[in-house]
Parts: structure tokens; C-alpha cells; sequence
């Protein structure tokens, strides 16, 4: 029996030796060869579907039946097809050339048109997040962003609604989409992605190739510039060149359906979920930070906006509560992933008692008929929020601080002074950029279609006399 065990022994020996040295030849292979490339987690993506649907929920049916509870009964159905219809055209400019445009490398202010119909992207495509190593599909990539396009063209139309021409609101929507969104979207958020980033030499090659904003260190999570500021701006210009409403200041134009309004502000709120936390891309702890204070300052907000009725004209309106959450959205949601949670109470509260001004004092200041106050709430909430963002990001007033990706954790140094600049300077590109855009624009389309429908149209309203339907047949 022993000298079997020997036997078995040494014939294991020679064998064991020539398995170790093909195992060590396997791990030697291992190491030399390259890493597999990163693929889309499942979770990730259905995340990202999730947020895109619920984006489109705030155009359609949140933002068509907010807007259209604001109008008269006479103009309703002319509210909701400008939204739906403009929407609906800037999805497909989007996939023709706005995506290639806003996220390929170009410029520092524009992309190029190598991906224009989406060339070459496939359902393998991938796109980078904010987390090296992390990836979600490019066409759900695509299909996110190309929701932020809709609805910020979308929220225009509420700035001159009841009086304008509808093929001069969709000939406006695709030049300012194409002359002012996308150079936009652009500056602030496009950049090669945080794999590219391995040590300071590649990081000046990020920024060389990134937007100009994206460049100077502006933080904008989820559109107070590209988008509330853009479409505030915009509003607010084609409010001056295209007039005021027939009886403006004479006439009472109260709106038509405040339980309709209520109703697309609430789904608006639901669908911001999406619209903020769908910006992290992934979903992690920032994306719940995102999601909590999207809650939070939008509670805060309707709560200040109340308050400030209650104080100022004794009585608090379901209108004013409805328009006090848009405000807390909006002002919230460049913040929204940068901020803690103090920081979105006080923005929202700001945001609630400011754009109360914006709505009133300001507005009369301004003498221009801004239908549905676009300026008031989404451009001077974006430009709170946009601010206000440089300061709570700070990490000594609960912000998350700046994410350095060289050294893969949290910069140690963040001065807010600094930061506001930075904010500023994006605040006032995008105002200057989307004001001269909106009159060039608004001139073009005077000249090609006029802007205007005949003063007996607007008394019978643009239901009938433009599209030829009512939405009420009483």
C-alpha cells in the first residue's frame, strides 16, 4: 500500500507543475491584455428610460394643461397644439442634427454633424456618465436629452400665447432651436466624459475639447441655463416684438380652468423626478439627493409663494400655488445634485417669494405682455437657481463640493466668491445669447409668415380661426 502512494505521488507531481505553469501562463495573459470595455448596468437603463418618459409627461400632458388652463376657453385647444406640435418638431430636429450639434466635439460653442440622423448609433453605442467605469446606451442617451430640447422650445410659446400666427410659433421654434438651444446645451454640458480624465495632462485635454462653460467650471445639473433661462429670455423678447393681447390692461383675461392648471402643475412636479434626478444618469446617491431635493424646494417654494399672497394681497390663490412649485422646480434645478438639503429649502423659499415679485412688481416694470409669465417664473427662478448653486454647492453649507477627477474624490478646495463669477458669467451668456437669437429670429419670421393673426381672429379666438375646432361645445 505504500509503495502505491508513492507511486501516486510522483506521477501527481510532474502533473501538478505543468497545470501551475499553464495557470500562471493564463494569469500572465490576463495581465497583458486589455481591459473589457465598460457595458450599460440594466438597473442604469431602465433608470434612464423611467426619467425620459417621465420628462415627456411634463410637456405632455403637464405643461399643455397648465398653459391651457391659463389661457381663455377661446384659445385653449391653440395652447395645447403649440406645445404639442412644437414639441413634436423639435424631437425631429433633434435626431436630423441637434444631437450631433449639442454633444460632438467642434467647438467650444457648437458640435459637428458626424452623428446627424444618429449616425452609427446602434443599440451597443454607449455613453459616458459621471462615474468612470459607468456607461448607459447612447440612444437612451439621445432620447433624454432630446426631452430637455422639447420642452424648453415648449415653454415658450406660453410667453406669447393667444396672438401669435401658428406656423410663425413653429418657424421661431426651429431657429431659436437651432441658433440659441443648441450652442447652449453645448457650452454648458458637453464634455469628453470622466474615463478620458487619467491625470492632469488629459484633463487640459478635456477641457481644451469640452464647451466653453463646461471649460470655466459652470455647474448647471439639469437646465437653469440651458434650458428656464433660455426660454425665460426668449419669452420675455418675443413678448415686446409680438405685442401685447387685443385689450391687454383694458379687458379682463382671467384664466379659463385653474383645476386644469393645477392638474399639469402637479404632473409637472411628478415628471421633475425624472427631469433632475434623470440628469445623474445613473441611478446612485446623488440621483436620490437629486429626487429629495426636488421634493423639498418645491414644497418650499409653494409654501413662500403662499405666504407672500397671504401677506401682500390677502389672499392666497390655487393659482399662485401652482405657479410658486413651477418656481421651486425650476430654481432647484441647476442645484439639484450639487446642494444639500438646506440649501434646497432656501432656494426654494427664494425662489417662492422672487418670482411672486417677478410675476408682479417686476412685470409691471417690464410693461410687457408676457401671457403666462414665462420671464417671471422660469427666467428669474433659473437665474436664482443658477446663483444660488454657486453658493450651497459649498461643502461647508452641505454641497457636495467639486468632484476631481484626477485625483478621483472631492476637491478639497472650493471658494464661493469664485463659483458666483463663474455662475454669473454663464448666466449672462445664456441671456445675451438667447435675446439676440429671439430677435433675429422673431424679424426673420416677421418677414417670411408675419407674427400676428388679424385683430378679428384674436377677439373670436385661435381655436376656431386657426384650427378650426373649440375645445368646449356648449
Amino acid at each position: 500500500m505504500k509503495s502505491f502512494h508513492t507511486l501516486i505521488a510522483r506521477l501527481a507531481k510532474p502533473l501538478l507543475t505543468i497545470l501551475g505553469t499553464a495557470g500562471l501562463a493564463s494569469l500572465a495573459f490576463a495581465a497583458d491584455a486589455p481591459a473589457a470595455p465598460p457595458v450599460p448596468n440594466k438597473g442604469d437603463t431602465a433608470f434612464m428610460m423611467l426619467s425620459t418618459v417621465l420628462v415627456l409627461s411634463m410637456i405632455v400632458p403637464g405643461l399643455a394643461l397648465f398653459y391651457g388652463g391659463l389661457v381663455r376657453s377661446k384659445n385653449m385647444l391653440s395652447v395645447l397644439m403649440q406645445v404639442m406640435v412644437g414639441a413634436a418638431l423639435i424631437f425631429v430636429l433633434w435626431a436630423i442634427y441637434g444631437y450631433s450639434l449639442a454633444f460632438t466635439g467642434g467647438s467650444p460653442f457648437v458640435g459637428g454633424f458626424d452623428k446627424a440622423f444618429l449616425a452609427g448609433i446602434t443599440g451597443d453605442s454607449v455613453a459616458a456618465t459621471f462615474s468612470k467605469g459607468v456607461v448607459i446606451p447612447e440612444l437612451m442617451f439621445v432620447a433624454f436629452q432630446g426631452t430637455f430640447a422639447a420642452i424648453t422650445c415648449a415653454l415658450i410659446v406660453g410667453a406669447f400665447a393667444e396672438r401669435m400666427k401658428f406656423s410663425a410659433v413653429l418657424l421661431f421654434l426651429v431657429l431659436w432651436f437651432t441658433f440659441a438651444y443648441i450652442p447652449t446645451a453645448h457650452m454648458v454640458w458637453y464634455w469628453d466624459g470622466p474615463d478620458a480624465i487619467t491625470d492632469a495632462k488629459t484633463l487640459e485635454s478635456v477641457i481644451a475639447a469640452a464647451g466653453a462653460l463646461w471649460a470655466k467650471g459652470a455647474l448647471d445639473f439639469a437646465g437653469g441655463t440651458v434650458v428656464h433661462i433660455n426660454a425665460g429670455v426668449a419669452g420675455l423678447v418675443a413678448a415686446y416684438m409680438v405685442g401685447k393681447r387685443t385689450g391687454y390692461g383694458k379687458e379682463p383675461m382671467p384664466p379659463h380652468n385653474l383645476t386644469l392648471t393645477m392638474v399639469g402643475a402637479a404632473m409637472l412636479w411628478v415628471g421633475w423626478f425624472g427631469f433632475n434626478a434623470g440628469s445623474n444618469l445613473e441611478a446612485t446617491g446623488t440621483a436620490a439627493l437629486a429626487v429629495t431635493n426636488t421634493l423639498f424646494a418645491t414644497a418650499a417654494a409653494i409654501v413662500a409663494w403662499t405666504l407672500g399672497e397671504a401677506i401682500f394681497r390677502d389672499k392666497p390663490s390655487m393659482l399662485g400655488a401652482a405657479s410658486g412649485a413651477v418656481a421651486g422646480l425650476v430654481a432647484i434645478t441647476p442645484a439639484a445634485g450639487f446642494v444639500g438639503i438646506i440649501g434646497a429649502l432656501v432656494i426654494g423659499l427664494t425662489a417662492g417669494f422672487v418670482c411672486l415679485w417677478g410675476v408682479t412688481g417686476l412685470k409691471r416694470m417690464l410693461k410687457a405682455d408676457d401671457s403666462l409669465d414665462v420671464f417671471g417664473v422660469h427666467g428669474v427662478g433659473g437665474i436664482i437657481g443658477a446663483l444660488l448653486t454657486g453658493v450651497f454647492t459649498a461643502p461647508s453649507l452641505g454641497g457636495t463640493g467639486i468632484f476631481d477627477y484626477v485625483a478621483n474624490k472631492v476637491g478639497e478646495e472650493y471658494s464661493i466668491g469664485s463659483q458666483l463669477l463663474i455662475q454669473a458669467e454663464a448666466v449672462i451668456t445664456t441671456i445675451v445669447l438667447s435675446a439676440v437669437v429671439s430677435v433675429v429670429a422673431l424679424l426673420i419670421v416677421k418677414m417670411i409668415v408675419g407674427l400676428r393673426v388679424p385683430e378679428e381672429s384674436e377677439r373670436e379666438g385661435l381655436d376656431t380661426t386657426s384650427h378650426g375646432e373649440k375645445a368646449y361645445y356648449l
